[in-house]
This record gives structure tokens, sequence and C-alpha cells, in this order.
């Protein structure tokens, strides 16, 4: 793709200026001949146009050189009264120089149409009649180019505030998942160990599977978000260590609404749920685990929900959490803010279920 000249940028601003300027001169235009019909002079609505259009197409041409002024001396300099008094002395120069412009114009206008006037005959009313006014006007460009420069500037500095917020709880984000990414490692080989005296071949396949899970890990992409599909995927080769460990004392439900496959989810987002369930609901109890992994769709949200059936929490709640917890609720804080839901909860059946409700982008 070509890049864009300097007048092809520059064109559309052109145009629009030219087209304001022609809106100015045909409203003023309207007021010019309906005061002169109220006070019985007979202007036409061509005559009132040309002379309006004369005076404000003078003005378009002086607003260049203005409002490169207004740009080189802005109101918000540290020296203001010096500002001041270079804008005042600056207005009354534009105003005779639009004086002289206008009486110029005027003079070869006269020639066209066959009704000859002299430049002086032109100046000295136009002066005493236009000068006040052109004052006002200059005034009038100033405070509308500093406007529009102030509102420039504003909405650039939102942006790049919003840029920095966006990178910083991106950071945030990262810094998060790469703490959580060992964590979840440790935790693993911690597995392992504990079966390396007691059962080689069980450590060996879950050294295995645990390689193919890095593999899985190492190629992500990175991304705060991903489909809770893949989502589903790696927690399902996370918990075939799982079963490895455990043998015949784990079982898994998937209740998964296909509509919500699809659906974005924080990365690892499952991982330290299914984690925090079998080290503290399924583990230390002698008899047989189960694990329920859920997804449900709602119009404008997905509610996850990772049960077992241990002991639960007590009465008074947990008195802290872990690592996979915390981080868990802090992602969520950083990507949705007051907008998701986290809760733990006793199941009425036994056991402890975890509740997270992710709202739609």
């Amino acid at each position: 793709m070509s890049e864009a000249t300097p007048l092809s940028r520059s064109l559309p601003r052109l145009l629009g200026a030219a087209l304001f300027w022609t809106l100015v001169g045909l409203a003023f235009a309207s007021q010019f001949y309906l005061s002169s019909t109220l006070v019985g002079r007979s202007v036409s609505w061509g005559q009132a146009i040309t002379y309006s259009l004369a005076d404000w197409y003078v003005w378009a041409v002086l607003s260049v050189p203005i409002l490169a002024f207004a740009r080189r001396f802005p109101p918000e300099g540290a020296a203001r009264v010096r500002t001041v008094l270079i804008h005042l002395g600056a207005a009354l120069v534009v105003s005779f120089f639009y004086v002289g412009l206008r009486a110029l114009v005027g003079e070869l206008h006269s020639l066209l149409i066959d009704e000859p006037v002299t430049f002086g005959e032109i100046f000295r009313p136009l002066l005493v009649k236009t000068f006040p006014f052109n004052l006002l006007i200059y005034g009038v460009i100033i405070s509308v180019s500093h406007a529009i420069d102030y509102y420039r500037k504003y909405h650039e500095r939102t942006v790049h505030n919003l840029e920095l917020e966006k990178h910083l709880a991106e950071a945030r984000l990262q810094a998060l998942l790469r703490q959580l990414k060992p964590h979840f490692l440790f935790n693993t080989l911690n597995g392992i160990a504990s079966l390396m005296h007691s059962d080689v071949n069980a450590a060996d396949k879950m050294l295995v599977r645990l390689g193919e899970l890095l593999r899985i890990t190492m190629s992500h992409r990175g991304q705060p978000l991903t489909p809770l599909s893949e989502e589903i995927s790696f927690i399902e080769k996370y918990l075939e260590i799982e079963r490895i460990r455990f043998r015949d004392r784990l079982s898994v439900v998937f209740e998964i609404d296909p509509a919500a496959l699809k659906t974005p989810v924080p990365s690892l987002i499952l991982q330290p749920l299914v984690e925090n369930a079998i080290r503290h609901g399924i583990e230390p109890h002698a008899r047989a685990g189960r694990l329920v992994l859920s997804a449900r769709r709602t119009p404008d949200s997905l509610e996850l929900a990772v049960r077992d059936n241990g002991a639960g929490q007590p009465a008074a709640g947990f008195t802290r959490v872990g690592i996979g917890i915390g981080n868990t609720r802090a992602r969520l804080e950083e990507l949705y803010g007051s907008r998701h839901r986290f809760e733990l909860a006793n199941h009425p059946d036994g056991g402890l279920v975890v509740h997270v409700t992710i709202p739609d982008a």
C-alpha cells in the first residue's frame, strides 16, 4: 500500500476549512440581506452573498498565519502577560491588514462590475466600520485554535494513559502467569518424587506426561485469554498425571456445555482450581475421590465450577489460601474488576465447590 502524500493528507483539511468559511459567509449574507430589507435598502441575494463571502474569504486567508501564530504563542506558556501583549499587538496589525486586503478585493470587484471605486474610498469607511469587529474575530480565531489544540492534547493524553494502563495490566497478568507455571511444575515434581521409591513405573509415566504438558505450556502464545476448549484439553493432560498418582482413587466428570467451548477464559484458569481440589479435598482422605468440572453459558457470562467430595471448608472459612487460589483471584480481578464472581462454598452433598463467573467482553 502506497503512503499518503502531503497533499492528500492536507486536502481534507483544506476542503473542511473552505466549507467552514463558506458557511460562515452564507450565514452573514442572510443576516445582511434581511437587515438591509428591514431598513428599506434594496440588496439582492447575489449582492449579499458576494459581499459577505468576500469578507470571510479574506479572513480565511488571514486565519492561516493567525493559527500559526497561535501555536507559536500558546496561552498556557509561562509568560502569560507577555503572550497577551503579543496577541494584542498582532490583533491590531491583522485588523489593519484585513482592512487593506478587503479594500483591495473591493477595488478589484468594482472594476469587474464596471463601477470603479478607488482604494482609498473603500479603505477609510471600512477601517472605521470594521476595526473593532476585526479585533473580536482575531480573538475568536485564537480561542477556537486553542480549544481545538487543548482537545487534541487531552485526547492524546487520554489515549496514552489508556495504553499505559493496558500495558501495565498485561505485565501484571504475565507476572501472575509466570508465577503460576513454576508453582504447578514444583507440585507435580513433588508428586513424582513421592512415587519414585514406591512405584518407579508410575513415576516414569508421570514424567512422560509431565514432559508432554510442559511442551504444551512452552508453546503457549502468552495471551491472557484462550478458548475454553484449549483449557479443557490442558486440564485433561494434567489429570492424566494425577490419575497415575492416585490410580483408581480418582474419578473425573466433565459437564461442559458445548456452547461454552469457544468462550475465551484466562489462561490456566482451571489448573490451580483442580490442583487445589485434589490436594486439599481428595488427597487427605483414603476414600475414592470424585472431581466434577462444569461449564455453562448464560446470556452474558460463562459459569465455571470445580467440585470435589472432600471435607469442604470449615464453618469459619479457610484461614489462608494458597498461591493457586490467590493467584487466580488476582488475575480475575485484573481482567474483569468487579464484573466477575469467585466463590468458595460447601456443596449440599458434601465437598467444596469453587464457582467462577466470567463476564462476556
